[in-house]
């Protein structure tokens, strides 16, 4: 089973060729970080120009280094939300299209079962098991019971990490994308108990029974805290405070859900905690999850730095999984900018 995927809900352009042994025929990528630099982030109208710029070549690239023409492909997969709307409708009614030409079947995918899927294109990961969702433009907890059901446990109340990631690094005067500089920013902190007297924050909502998250509370510390900056090699000290802290939150909501976890599947003898999304290439973060899982005897399973990010890979494997569940799209499927796991049932199969 051979199938395309396309992923355009962002700033990334993603096209790959998977099936169903877990091979991945071809991968490309074409990110448009240049392109948003000077505007401090992601500017949606040029994002979706981009994606028109660059999509055509590289599925005709892909489909070149995978050796494949599209009679040996099993189905179309591509990204119909949630995410920027313009960049969505590129990637959605191209692989519509692919698949109206070549009578192939048409796979809707949700860009967080994607992610939440990722991690099964590298292994044999049985249902149900624990997904920490960190990217972007979400952050959320929830159980994977199988394709296309979910539970969501732990949903965030305002920013997520990724937000509070990059309007961090804004206020620390680091150019865009600001997750990974501010964790390259973090690393050049040369004391780190010095850092946290300098700086100390805490978890946020620590002694609520809810495991929502919150971060507006630290992007608001992280100004007042930068006010009182006089010198900038005090910088690597607040990024390093921060990106702890951030850290310490995730496992500590993560460490409540696995106890959960234990008590609702008491049947799943070796439970997995699964990270993705893009913040899941922070080391600082998964180092902090893996310590959590091992302690709570879970086993931690992140993708490969190279499908942390938004990509074609994992919306064709998210393919492979919907195709095999029998989980066919119609073509009257529309874009949707929002698209929480739970509406599933809606993608028109």
């Amino acid at each position: 089973m051979n199938i395309l995927g396309i992923e355009t809900s962002c700033d990334e352009t993603g096209v790959a060729i998977v099936n169903d042994q877990r091979e991945v025929l071809s991968h490309l990528v074409v990110s448009q970080i240049k392109d948003h630099q000077v505007y401090g982030g992601v500017v949606p109208e040029i994002a979706a120009r981009a994606h028109l710029d660059h999509l055509d070549t590289l599925i005709r690239l892909a489909m070149t280094e995978a050796k494949l023409d599209f009679s040996q492909l099993d189905g179309i997969a591509a990204t119909c939300g949630p995410g920027l709307i313009g960049g969505v409708m590129v990637g959605m009614m191209a692989g519509k299209a692919i698949a109206l030409a070549h009578n192939k079947p048409f796979l809707a995918v949700n860009h967080l079962e994607a992610h939440a899927l990722t991690p099964r294109l590298i292994k044999d990961i049985p249902f149900p098991y624990l997904v920490l969702l960190v990217s972007g433009g979400h952050t959320q907890i929830l159980v994977a019971e199988n394709v296309g059901h979910y539970h969501l446990w732990a949903p965030t109340r305002d920013d997520a990490v990724g937000e509070c990631f990059d309007k961090a690094a804004k206020l620390m005067g680091l150019p865009y994308p600001g997750g990974p500089n501010l964790e390259k920013l973090a690393s050049t902190c040369s004391h780190p108990h010095i850092a946290h007297i300098k700086f100390p924050f805490s978890i946020p909502m620590q002694h609520s029974k809810d495991m929502a998250f919150s971060f507006s509370g630290l992007k608001t510390a992280v100004r007042n805290a930068v006010h009182t900056i006089t010198d900038k090699n005090e910088l690597p000290f607040l990024a390093h405070s921060f990106q702890d802290v951030l850290a310490k939150t995730l496992a500590f909501r993560a460490d409540q859900a696995m106890a959960r976890f234990r008590q609702d599947y008491p049947e799943q003898t070796q439970p997995a905690l699964i990270v993705c999304g893009g913040v899941s290439a922070n080391m600082t973060i998964r180092e902090s999850l893996e310590k959590t899982a091992q302690t709570n005897g879970f086993t931690l399973f992140a993708p490969p730095l190279e499908y942390c990010t938004d990509n074609g890979a994992m919306v064709a494997w998210a393919g492979v999984e919907l195709l095999k569940a029998g989980r066919i799209s119609s073509l009257n499927m529309k874009a949707r900018p929002r698209w929480p796991l739970a509406e599933l049932k809606d993608t028109g199969t």
